[in-house]
């Protein structure tokens, strides 16, 4: 085994001495191991059987933070062929976070109208995606953004609480508080999928239920490369469109 194989295995091990559960920490590990290239797209992940031994954790760990991460859309099960590394696309966050400019360009007046700010404790996903321990509190935002007075995507945001202690003082935008208050963020990961809409996103884009929407999952990193905001966004697939560069 060469050192660099070496180095992906033993920054996968949890610590047993930290109260956040294992499969939680080998979860986010292997998250964190993916988003930085250490296991790269399309790479076939070891066995669970592998991984319990390697990393000295049970077969039921290894399969609760694999099976945590294909929920996420990480990692694949292939029936026959084991688990794989999910092909993903990474786009620059100034490509992405062009709302505005994006619908102007089109002729359109962007606005944004908040349904909610929401102090609750961190779900699971959160925790994985924001390095947050079990039980801590975030905010949660949810807005509507328009064009021309039409909705044309539902927005749900996330961020440690202790960052925006007031969230009804953010106003029209967010990342304008995020940048006023040293939280700016500089670089983002996207997963896009395609969804039906639910009963209660069709009644606020004014669709019909089960619309084809295109959901985008954002976590967004600072300039220290802290994850603090997990953002899904259902898309009305004839607002929103993307051109992605693909490079060798």
């Amino acid at each position: 085994m060469t050192s660099t194989s070496e180095d992906r295995w033993r920054d996968l091990r949890p610590d047993p001495e930290n109260d956040t559960p294992l499969y939680l920490q080998l979860a986010r590990k292997l998250n964190h191991a993916i988003h930085s290239n250490r296991w790269q797209a399309g790479e076939a992940l070891p066995s669970e059987r592998l991984l319990s031994e390697a990393l000295g954790v049970s077969r039921i760990t290894a399969r609760n933070a694999v099976a945590l991460l294909v929920e996420q859309g990480l990692i694949r099960r292939t029936q026959g062929a084991g688990s794989f590394i999910t092909p993903r696309y990474e786009d620059p966050l100034s490509r992405l976070s062009s709302f505005s400019q994006m619908l102007r360009r089109r002729g359109f007046t962007p606005s944004s109208k908040w349904l909610s700010h929401e102090v609750r404790p961190a779900n699971r996903d959160e925790v994985i995606q924001l390095g947050l321990s079990p039980g801590a509190q975030v905010i949660h935002l949810r807005r509507l953004r328009l064009a021309d007075g039409i909705v044309m995507a539902v927005e749900n945001s996330t961020f440690p609480a202790a960052l925006i202690p007031v969230p009804k003082t953010i106003g029209d935008s967010l990342y304008s508080y995020l940048d006023q208050h040293g939280l700016s963020i500089v670089r983002a990961l996207q997963h896009f999928r395609a969804v039906n809409a639910t009963a209660e996103i069709a009644q606020q884009m004014n669709i019909a239920p089960n619309d084809a929407l295109l959901l985008i999952t954002r976590v967004g990193y600072t300039v220290d490369q802290r994850a603090i905001e997990l953002t899904d966004t259902y898309c009305r697939n004839d607002y929103y469109d993307f051109v992605i560069e693909l490079r060798s």
